[in-house]
């Protein structure tokens, strides 16, 4: 509560009550409860006055973070370590989302007047730099998205990751199916490799190369995924970007060898546990989820993976590549057995040539 105090003293300076911040929000409150699929139990004052204290300590956390506001000396922010990382994932929560309209009312109530020194970055910097300190973006990237909006931070941060040309199409790909785990991809001449798109959801595929931008797992990005497919999956008007994503990523891990075959690709960054339990959480981040296959954003790629994998040439080539030159021994063991081959061949001639033309 020291961070609301100390957004209090200043706002007060500025001749801010907390009055004038719940009669900003006011006109609002019928449109945010409609935005809670959840019945609300708190009367119309309270639900309001909840708005504006959770709004009001976002906005300071922010502006924090963000270098605007200075720490106090002795404040919790900068003396616990453990403060900043709980943040991150408390407000990712599905469960603990507000509208962002919401934040950008009491946002701009809190700007400074025209006239005066620059009042700092946009609501939308402030929130991609704050996430920022663990998702390590380019700054070019947080600059692209400087006046972006969402339905709160979750939906928010989620949008933020879909790239232009990544939308769901209009026209669906009908008997769509999903791809093969990476051993049998592999098997059939299809490798991945990591992609240099800023956003892990822009997975390309051509000449038989599944480009796959590199994804760093850790809390905050496992806690983050959970919470972006929950999401999806409760509201039927959002994208299903982050559910087909994982979904993919379900189909191509099957092992913990799969995790290990992507992290020395360079396409996953590990700072989550073991191999395997990678794998265990990416099979549960794709399990029981629903979306429409046929329209998806990857619904392309899927088929175009599928036809060159049914591509008999491509098969049998690529079979006999996987089986006979996978590692250098056995390369050597084939080798080997072609000479023997050949040996025996030239043998079998020579005994026949000295049957037909004996040298007496």
């Amino acid at each position: 509560m020291e961070i609301l105090e100390f957004f209090t003293k200043r706002m007060q300076n500025k001749g801010l009550g907390l009055e004038d911040f719940l009669k900003a929000v006011q006109p609002f409150g019928i449109k945010a409860r409609d935005c809670y699929s959840q019945v609300i139990r708190f009367n119309s004052d309270e639900f309001i006055e909840m708005l504006v204290l959770d709004g009001c300590f976002i906005i300071e956390l922010f502006r924090k973070f963000g270098g605007i506001v200075p720490f106090e000396a002795d404040e919790p922010l900068i003396n616990m370590s453990w403060i900043y990382p709980f943040f991150l994932r408390d407000l990712i929560r599905l469960e603990n989302q507000i509208p962002f309209f919401i934040l950008q009312s009491l946002f701009e109530l809190t700007l400074l007047p025209s006239g005066e020194a620059d009042s700092g970055p946009s609501l939308a910097t402030l929130t991609l730099n704050f996430f920022n300190n663990a998702l390590q973006r380019p700054n070019e990237v947080i600059a692209k998205y400087s006046n972006h909006q969402g339905k709160h931070l979750l939906d928010f941060l989620r949008s933020s990751f879909i790239p232009p040309g990544h939308h769901e199409p209009k026209n669906t790909y009908p008997q769509t199916r999903v791809i093969r785990c990476i051993s049998n991809l592999r098997r059939a001449g299809i490798s991945l490799r990591p992609g240099k798109e800023d956003s892990f959801l822009a997975i390309k595929f051509r000449w038989g190369v599944i480009e796959m931008p590199r994804i760093t797992l850790d809390d905050f990005m496992s806690s983050f995924l959970i919470n972006c497919v929950a999401y999806e999956q409760c509201h039927g008007a959002c994208s299903k970007h982050m559910t087909t994503y994982a979904t993919s990523l379900d189909c191509l891990i099957n092992t913990s060898k799969d995790v290990q075959f992507l992290s020395d690709r360079g396409i996953i960054e590990n700072y989550y546990g073991t191999d395997a339990e990678i794998a265990r959480f990416i099979n549960n981040l794709g399990k029981d989820v629903s979306f429409d296959i046929d329209s998806c954003y990857l619904a392309k790629l899927f088929n175009e993976v599928n036809e060159h994998y049914n591509s008999n040439w491509h098969v049998t080539w690529a079979s006999f590549k996987y089986t006979y030159f996978n590692t250098p021994w056995s390369f050597i063991s084939a080798l080997a057995a072609f000479i023997l081959l050949v040996l025996t061949i030239l043998q079998t001639l020579y005994t026949i040539l000295s049957y037909v033309h004996p040298s007496g």
